[in-house]
């Protein structure tokens, strides 16, 4: 039998085994399920608050991104809105994805905290059966339980606001492109109106120049003033942009025919870097007869070659209406190698883009006069080797002529010395016949015949 004593009238009653546990069961059951319904309530209320929280924050965000991005798509053209209304329906697409996650992580949560509360339900009902020393342990478990549920709430809600960091890193990134493409299409559109602009302000300048030029001179003096003034426009700018260089008249007419400006370059060495004829060419807008640039390209391409310059330039201001001539500067190699047709206005600028071209390639080309040189040391070598041999083989020549000759008169001179020999021994043997004739002779050989010579000698020795 257990007692139990009444808190109130501090009465003890006495009440058998079955009766003490249903009354035992009854409290703690109570107790249990009103603090677990407390904690869970509370566990609800936290979870709500941080959602709503977060749901207000990024509904707050969204819909002031959302206001910016419309009062920006309103001041874009047809192609930018075009673009910002599909970047935008992607953005919906990822908020309608974003949702569905929330629901879904809400659903989870909901179906793990049900699971939680059938789990511990049935882990209470299990262990009040079993004897009191387990009560420690089923609290134990309960509490343990109750961790696991927060850990995978804020697991959750941890997971879902980084899904929502993640969400809102990419509609920054959208954003920025988003600007981007809005700078680079007004860049892009700003770019285009300055070259228009640029190209109609060049135009009326070049316009204004040939109305201020021609109301300025007479016929005779037209295509006098275009020389002066492209004269005049390259000493403003000889002594810093072309101090080495010359640029005068072409007064050299030997050939037949003579350019107007012939501009010349070279470097420390001596090696040409540029050469350039110029021609000018202008007409009144009264003059019945209209000029054509392709009627002085012949010419121009003579005076370039009489005078070797590497390029040909045509300043002219004929053909007025041509939009071929009117671009400025016209490269009309096709016709004459190396020519170029330009307006009075880009006269300097054609010189210069030449000049900084040629100074590009001028270590190829001192390399080549390098090579050009060696070539022509090897030539002189060659031709002072073949002109010694010529000259040894003509030496040889006469010397083998003469030495023959020599031979020749050698060979007549022993011949007439042999002769000279054979006379001599033919005289030798005379004289040594002579000498026996001589050595034979005596007295008596002479007498012999001759009585009268006989006695006289006779007398003679008889006398001495």
């Amino acid at each position: 039998m257990n007692t139990i004593k009444c808190p109130n009238c501090k009465e003890v009653f006495k009440v058998d085994e079955s009766s003490y546990a249903d009354i035992l069961n009854q409290v703690r059951d109570h107790s249990f399920k009103e603090e677990l319904a407390n904690r869970m309530a509370l566990i609800e209320s936290q979870k709500e608050q941080a959602v709503q929280l977060a749901q207000e924050q990024v509904k707050n965000t969204m819909q002031s991104q959302l206001a910016a991005k419309e009062k920006e798509l309103t001041e874009l053209k047809a192609q930018a809105r075009t673009i910002l209304t599909q970047k935008i329906a992607e953005k919906d697409v990822e908020l309608s994805a974003w949702k569905t996650k929330l629901q879904q992580a809400e659903s989870e949560k909901q179906q793990a905290i049900k699971i939680a509360e059938s789990k511990a339900k049935n882990d209470i009902q299990e262990q009040l059966l079993e004897k009191e020393k387990l009560i420690g342990q089923l609290k134990a478990k309960v509490e343990q339980t109750v961790l696991e549920g927060r850990l995978q709430i804020t697991e959750s809600v941890q997971k879902i606001q980084k899904e929502k960091d993640n969400l809102l890193n990419e509609l920054k990134s959208k954003e920025t492109e988003k600007q981007l493409l809005e700078k680079s299409l007004t860049e892009s559109y700003t770019n285009q109106l300055r070259s228009k602009d640029d190209i109609i302000r060049m135009k009326d300048e070049e316009i204004a120049l040939r109305k201020d030029m021609k109301m300025k001179l007479s016929t005779k003096m037209l295509g006098e003033t275009l020389e002066l003034h492209c004269e005049a426009e390259f000493n403003k700018i000889r002594t810093t942009a072309f101090p080495n260089a010359y640029f005068g008249k072409d007064n050299d007419a030997s050939m037949g025919s003579k350019g107007d400006f012939i501009f010349r370059e070279t470097d420390a060495m001596g090696n040409e870097i540029i050469s350039i004829m110029f021609e000018m060419k202008n007409e009144n807008d009264a003059t019945s007869t209209k000029k054509k640039n392709e009627d002085f390209f012949a010419k121009l391409d003579k005076d370039r070659s009489n005078k070797k310059c590497e390029y040909a330039i045509l300043v002219s201001l004929l053909e007025t209406d041509s939009e071929l001539y009117n671009t400025g500067i016209v490269d009309v190699s096709y016709h004459f190698p190396k020519m170029y047709v330009v307006r009075p206005q880009f006269f300097i600028p054609i010189i210069s883009f030449l000049r900084n071209a040629a100074l590009n390639s001028m270590q190829y080309k001192a390399e080549l006069a390098l090579i050009k040189n060696q070539n022509i040391d090897i030539t002189n070598f060659e031709d002072k080797m073949n002109a010694f041999k010529d000259g040894f083989a003509r030496n040889y020549d006469l010397a083998s002529r003469k030495f023959k000759t020599a031979i020749e008169e050698i060979d007549k001179t022993i011949k007439h010395l042999q002769k000279t020999k054979e006379a001599l021994l033919s005289s030798e043997n005379n004289l040594r016949l002579a000498n026996n004739k001589a050595e034979d002779l005596t007295i008596k050989r002479l007498t012999r015949g001759n009585p009268t010579m006989k006695s006289m000698f006779d007398d003679l020795e008889n006398d001495q």
